[in-house]
């Protein structure tokens, strides 16, 4: 009989593999979608399905509450997480193999260490200036030789998805931090709005395609098992799992993602990808779990660097 912690550990690591699946579904799915109007549809369909927990119980109530600073607030995370983010990523995908896109969306925390430092006051600690070193060598081992001439568009899009994540993560911990506003909320709203640009643009830009039945299935199936399902059961486990635990299982990610963009995508994978890719892991985790103070802290920035991960 399993205990409890350990089956909220086996939980969080299917969770992360399910995550870590959807960099292969979305390069296979681009193939016939384009990158906005996939990235829309996604996350449409993922607050579709959301849409009637915010009229049970306390959600409602908290709803009818919200007021226009809230709302303003609640826009502006699903712009900056959804529209801006989940695009530059879904964007990133098609010009880049996922295993590049992978590494340079883990930089993540080291940008949203340095945010929070500007704008929420947080205090550096040392150990995060080796972490920042450990994952830059990692980066450089991984990615040498590729020339980043012919893929500079690419790289350019992938960078402004780093930011908006970073930026996401910083929006997401201040807008959640209070606690005044159930997560169930934020998570909708947020999602909801930035769907709903997100599509516009696509559809705008790019046009609406006729999917096939594949195209529909790997739109269905990362909505509701990659986003609505997996996002849920992962709050389960933070419940059991302590912020270290969280982190060091959701950074299991950059690794499978590789692993399977190896398998599925024939992507290349060798023993110095294999210890750059390491390295930027270890540099990530020192980042971050070095800056965690106290359990609020801790569940509220577990949760938002997983929205950011995958949101998938």
């Amino acid at each position: 009989m399993l205990s409890s912690h350990t089956r909220a550990v086996l939980q969080a690591i299917f969770v992360t593999f399910l995550w870590s699946t959807s960099w292969v579904f979305i390069k296979i799915g681009l193939e016939e979608i384009p990158a906005l109007t996939f990235a829309g549809l996604r996350y449409g369909l993922a607050f579709l399905l959301l849409l009637p927990l915010l009229f049970r119980g306390e959600a409602r109530r908290s709803l009818a509450r919200l007021s226009r600073h809230d709302w303003l607030w609640l826009v502006a995370l699903g712009l900056v997480m959804y529209t801006l983010t989940q695009g530059a990523q879904f964007l990133a995908l098609d010009y880049l193999p996922a295993q590049t896109t992978s590494l340079i969306l883990s930089f993540s925390p080291v940008v949203v260490a340095s945010l929070g430092v500007l704008f929420l006051s947080e205090r550096v600690i040392p150990l995060q200036g080796l972490g920042v070193v450990l994952f830059l060598i990692g980066a450089a081992v991984f990615l040498y030789p590729a020339s980043i001439q012919g893929q500079a568009v690419g790289f350019g899009i992938a960078i402004v998805g780093l930011l908006a994540n970073a930026g996401a993560a910083v929006l997401g911990r201040f807008v959640n931090r209070s606690a005044t506003i159930p997560a169930v909320v934020v998570t909708s709203i947020s999602m909801g709005v930035g769907a709903v640009v997100l599509l516009g643009i696509g559809i705008g830009v790019q046009g609406m395609p006729q999917l096939s039945l594949r195209g529909w299935g790997i739109v269905a199936w990362l909505a509701v098992v990659n986003t609505a399902f997996a996002f849920t059961l992962w709050n389960v486990t933070l419940r059991r799992l302590s912020a270290m635990e969280s982190s060091i299982i959701n950074n299991t990610m950059l690794i499978q993602i590789a692993v399977l963009a190896w398998l599925f995508l024939g992507e290349s994978l060798g023993i110095r990808q294999v210890g750059g890719l390491l390295l930027a892991t270890i540099g990530t985790l020192l980042v971050q779990l070095v800056k965690r103070q106290g359990r609020r802290a801790v569940v509220s920035e577990s949760r938002n660097v997983v929205a950011q991960r995958e949101i998938d």
